[in-house]
């Protein structure tokens, strides 16, 4: 079990990545590239167009639209060490890449990827996280972050009474449901149970069960103002009334307590799944590793050559530092944390993915703030505490462009739409001129009915936790108005900020190169299983085994015991006899793995020669190989199963050299060799 990535099916992973570094052609740059997922794409950067750059010299023209000179020379520059090809790092070289890049942006534009739903909503997103950068949200969000790293240091037990209440309410609802409230605070106050109290009282659904009970949470586990009361009422005291989206809310603090410190573990871990190219039992396998680690052998030289989790076998088996709740597995995260001393080896354990070793490694100390502040910046901006944070920045924007309302929304909109919008089928019909007037005004952009009644339509199948219509009206235009309010900060800022110009122009065409990629070649060779399977008999000649053997590979730490394995071997024992005989419940004396194994692979030893027979005894520091080979396979073409990931890449590649050569014979691309002689004669020389 690995780290960060190579943990995902095991250790939670509370940040997801989204890297885009645009790319000309993976091909003739010589870059192995996988095919990108949504969750994380990382290609090669070959554009940063400046929004402000002097453009001056006309490179080059595709069909009459310029591309300037500024342009390529600021993209040479950037990844010329990037090019392994030494053709390609010359001007004229890497012209082509560059060209190929301006083709794949002027096909996707022409074939409508920048209107495309999914396009927007991706682009915007990132919009509006580069823009934070430039907005007002610095302090009240490093604020955050520091009361947040504090509160993190504690676990709270706390009870809780919810009266149900929305910001939608009539006033008379409201201050029916703040007497209510009040009225059970000052029953606490005056001495009657807490628990009771909830439990007869509390309309959240599981005070019925719980008495109001919410056990240990820390920092990020509940709606921020409830967590600010929690952390800010002393122990046995109750608090004062809470308001939230859920409604009004008293809790009663029962305990705080220092969280448990991170625990770092190596652990050598057998799958519990069945493998075909397996003939051993996981349970007997891990018993076995076990009896070694009793016998002396290394732990990390065991999770090395044993352990099913190849992330982490390579690094002797040892796991990044976690908390006890970012672990899924309830069974491997118990056992891990009952352990007091550093250095102790847990006897064998089975969890939901297969059997455990654990050595605990370390009880790590609180990090530094420094040390966890990106980590707690992106929980601020993506949790609860962002409405703060929107407010605040809000409240900056409209100060510096100027913010006025001209007409109040709401009575209109509730005659307007019906309560289809609760199912997510509203359709809107359009609103005629003098209907349509303007709710306020940001700088000098007017927001009119109609902007609204759109967002309405696009947003109205949020889950919005709505129950009237009234309430999802006052949900969305309480996003509408900030969102409004930030675009036109982010658009002022495109023409005002040349730095975020230029990144803005360079993300905007990266994903639209990775949309029409993703259309026109990656999707194209997966649904093509025709062409595909016809690529691999016209190649397959290119996918071969080498040479191989059916046999058994046995690992020991002792010489002689080595010795005997290949005496018992000689005279006709069977790997399966051998192992009965060598090993017991009290001594795993070998190891013993069979199954089919090419030329040079991994396990065997460097001096290994395939030949049928009993191998003589290998050295191999503390370890001592014997290898039984039953059966020679000759060199032969892997079958189209074995090899389709690398087939189905190549093929990938074929598409989009074709593709590209279409795009080349459609789109008319003249070079001006003026201009070209000039760059030439600057960057060549």
């Amino acid at each position: 079990m690995g780290t960060n990535s190579d943990q995902k099916t095991f250790l939670q992973n509370s940040r997801k990545q989204f890297i885009f570094v645009i790319f000309a052609n993976p091909e003739k740059l010589k870059i192995s590239i996988m095919k990108p997922t949504r969750g994380l794409i990382v290609l090669f950067m070959v554009v940063a167009t400046a929004a402000f750059a002097q453009k001056k010299d006309v490179l080059l023209t595709i069909d009459g639209e310029p591309v300037y000179a500024s342009d390529f020379k600021k993209v040479y520059k950037k990844n010329l060490d990037l090019v392994q090809e030494a053709s390609q790092k010359t001007v004229d070289g890497y012209l082509d890449l560059f060209i190929d890049y301006k083709l794949k942006v002027k096909e996707a534009y022409d074939q409508g990827f920048h209107e495309d739903k999914t396009y927007k909503k991706e682009f915007g997103n990132y919009q509006e996280q580069l823009s934070r950068a430039y907005l007002y949200e610095d302090k009240v969000t490093d604020d955050l972050v520091k009361e947040a790293y504090e509160r993190g240091k504690f676990d709270v037990r706390a009870s809780h009474i919810l009266i149900q209440t929305t910001y939608t309410d009539t006033p008379a609802d409201t201050l029916e449901a703040y007497n209510k409230i009040k009225a059970l605070r000052d029953r606490a106050l005056q001495g009657e149970s807490f628990n009771t109290l909830a439990k007869n009282n509390s309309e959240d659904p599981s005070a019925k069960d719980n008495a109001g009970d919410l056990g240990y949470f820390t920092a990020f586990s509940m709606v921020y103002p409830f967590e600010t009361a929690a952390y800010t009422t002393e122990v046995g005291a109750i608090s004062n009334i809470i308001r939230s989206s859920f409604g009004y809310h008293i809790l009663k603090v029962v305990d705080k307590k220092e969280k448990a410190p991170q625990r770092e573990v190596s652990h050598i871990m057998i799958f519990d799944k069945s493998n075909d190219t397996r003939t051993f039992n996981p349970e007997e396998r891990i018993n076995e590793v076990y009896q070694l680690l009793q016998q002396g052998q290394e732990f990390s030289d065991l999770a090395k050559q044993y352990s099913d989790d190849k992330g982490s076998a390579t690094q002797g088996g040892k796991l990044r530092p976690f908390y006890k709740n970012e672990i899924r597995s309830e069974i491997f995260a118990d056992t891990v944390f009952s352990i007091k001393a550093e250095g102790t080896i847990t006897t064998p354990f089975k969890s939901e993915l297969g059997w455990h070793i654990v050595r605990l490694e370390e009880i790590k100390k609180l990090p530094a703030l420094e040390d966890v502040k990106d980590e707690l910046v992106q929980k601020v901006k993506s949790g609860n505490r962002s409405k703060v944070v929107k407010a605040a920045v809000a409240n900056q924007i409209k100060d510096k462009y100027g913010f006025e309302i001209q007409n109040a929304y709401l009575p209109f909109f509730e005659a307007y739409v019906n309560d289809s919008l609760l199912q997510g089928w509203w359709s809107k019909t359009p609103l005629v001129a003098d209907k349509d007037k303007v709710i306020f005004e940001i700088g000098d952009q007017e927001v009119r009915y109609s902007d609204f009644a759109h967002y309405v339509f696009e947003n109205q199948s949020r889950n919005l936790r709505v129950s009237t219509t009234r309430e999802a009206l006052v949900t969305l235009y309480d996003t509408f108005e900030t969102e409004m309010v930030k675009q036109y900060f982010r658009e002022r800022l495109e023409m005002e900020n040349e730095t975020y110009a230029a990144v803005i122009n360079e993300y905007r065409d990266g994903l639209l190169i990775f949309n029409i990629m993703n259309d026109r070649v990656w999707n194209e060779a997966k649904k093509d299983t025709i062409a595909l399977e016809e690529y691999y008999e016209q190649t397959k000649e290119a996918y071969t085994w080498q040479e191989r053997f059916a046999g058994s590979i046995f690992n020991t730490t002792d010489k002689d015991v080595a010795s005997t394995v290949r005496e018992k071997l000689l005279v006709g024992e069977t790997a399966k006899t051998l192992k009965e005989s060598m090993n017991d419940k009290e001594q795993v004396k070998v190891i013993v793995s069979t199954g089919k194994f090419e030329k040079n692979a991994p396990q065997l030893p460097a001096n290994f020669e395939m030949k049928q027979g009993v191998s003589s005894v290998f050295e191999n520091g503390n370890t001592f190989t014997v290898i039984q080979v039953n059966e020679l396979i000759a060199p032969s073409v892997k079958e189209f199963k074995e090899v389709r990931g690398k087939v189905m890449s190549e093929f990938q590649a074929k598409i989009e050299q074709d593709w590209i050569q279409s795009l080349r014979d459609k789109y008319d691309v003249k070079v001006n060799k003026k201009t070209l002689k000039k760059i030439k004669k600057e960057l060549d020389a």
